[in-house]
């Protein structure tokens, strides 16, 4: 009998991973930090748990995130995107150059939102399958599939990534102990976009290569529609629903709005601007305007909301892991560890390889910056070495990112919509994860 899904092989689901984590925090608080008052310290960290849980800030983080992805994924399936595919696929013509294509394509569109590239590379690998097997061409499919997916190891790197743009926003919840860092000295810093463009030379190039030498065959894959509005008599109010007029007012608006925000309103253009309410709300403009009319773009929401179920019920138990950690004193001890271990130029490294072990079992840079970040400015506060503190949350954007290669559960949606299993996509994922890594890695040890 064949295993449906192979990461159940190794991991459980992921929202049993933030339970057991839940019960370690808890032990590890209870023998390894004490008391700050009397009476039970296992219900003194029940309280720190729930105080974490339902941290107003946190929540806030959690919805901006499930947002991101929504509305990423809606403009995925827009028809403007679809046609930007279907043009492309006349370039497709074997696995080597669809391979690049689709790798170079899916990481660019990753950078700008990593909802928007998971999608996009999951529909362009499928379209790809589908274009091979319609024309009869001999196409290595999980290596398409692995080619779909490879934005999900640039993405923290990129202007959705959590860390960053969270750093950026007015009041977030490490506000007090770092100030606001602009984009200008994360994303966009000389280090991220040297890596950056590295990134989307040389694994499109890899995989051009890697498609070079594996064997293709002839596929036989079937055309899977996008849902679209049906083409029937609308009556009365029911127009406004269908109404394209009313939905370019109204996206227009949005998109007019954003660039006053941006370039007539301040005194100055900076990049400072680019927060996760200013990402979403330009999302929402564009799914409104590409998705033409209102009854579209819902029908297409209805279609995202489902990958934004493990951000729901997910994102609290971490946030709750991080109230144990921050109110029992346990981030105070990892981050002492942390320095005595490290000096000015490991500490980025050691930063980057805990945080791709980290991103095994919490899949998810948002929910990992909850609990890692205070660590990370704990360890610079305590260190006696200068560190920087944009380089180091960087180099946690790479070390999550990168593992994504290895922990697919991100692919999942990507899975589902070409059809193949983890276990075929991996041979190629671990190849860039090795290549990714040597980037990163030489990337913060040359900057």
């Amino acid at each position: 009998m064949v295993k449906k899904n192979n990461l159940k092989s190794f991991l459980p689901a992921p929202f049993t991973i933030a339970v057991l984590l839940t019960f370690v925090t808890i032990l590890l608080a209870l023998f390894i930090t004490e008391p700050k008052q009397k009476g039970s310290y296992f219900l003194q960290i029940l309280d720190f748990w729930e105080q974490g849980i339902w941290n107003s800030k946190l929540l806030e983080f959690a919805i901006q995130m499930m947002l991101m992805l929504v509305l990423g994924h809606t403009l995925a399936l827009s028809r403007p995107i679809e046609n930007l595919i279907s043009k492309i696929l006349n370039y497709c013509s074997n696995t080597s150059t669809s391979a690049a294509i689709i790798t170079f394509s899916t990481i660019l569109v990753s950078f700008f939102n990593w909802g928007l590239g998971l999608v996009f590379g999951a529909i362009f690998a499928r379209k790809v399958g589908e274009y091979a097997s319609k024309n009869s061409i001999k196409l290595n499919y999980p290596l398409i599939g692995a080619a779909g997916y490879s934005g999900m190891m640039v993405w923290h790197g990129g202007i959705s990534g959590s860390a960053p743009i969270k750093i950026a926003e007015e009041g977030h919840f490490l506000a007090e102990q770092i100030g606001v860092i602009s984009q200008e000295d994360t994303i966009f810093s000389t280090m991220n976009i040297t890596i950056s463009i590295l990134l989307i030379i040389i694994l499109p190039l890899a995989m051009y290569f890697i498609g070079k030498k594996s064997k293709a065959h002839i596929i036989n894959i079937s055309a899977k529609k996008i849902e679209k509005s049906e083409k029937t008599q609308k009556y009365g109010i029911e127009k406004l629903d269908h109404s394209k007029m009313l939905a370019s007012i109204f996206g227009g608006i949005i998109i007019c709005f954003i660039i006053y925000k941006t370039f007539i309103l301040p005194q100055y253009t900076s990049l400072s601007i680019i927060t996760p309410n200013y990402i979403n709300f330009l999302l929402l403009g564009l799914c409104i305007l590409m998705h033409q009319t209102f009854s579209n773009f819902l029908k297409s929401i209805q279609q995202s909301i489902g990958g934004t179920s493990g951000i729901l019920i997910q994102f609290p138990l971490y946030f709750g892991i991080m109230g144990i950690m921050t109110e029992s004193g346990l981030v105070e001890i990892m981050s002492n560890f942390f320095v005595s271990i490290s000096d000015e130029k490991t500490f980025p490294i050691l930063t980057f390889a805990s945080a791709g072990i980290v991103n095994i079992f919490v899949p998810s840079g948002g929910g990992q910056w909850a609990i890692q970040g205070p660590i990370i400015v704990e360890a610079i506060k305590a260190s006696s070495f200068n560190i920087n503190i944009e380089k180091s949350v960087m180099a946690l954007a790479y070390g999550d990112q990168i593992t994504n290669m290895l922990q697919p559960f991100w692919a999942l949606p990507l899975l589902a919509i070409t059809d193949l299993k983890a276990k075929e996509i991996l041979p190629y994922t671990l190849m860039l994860l090795f290549i990714g890594t040597l980037i990163f890695v030489s990337g913060l040890l040359l900057f």
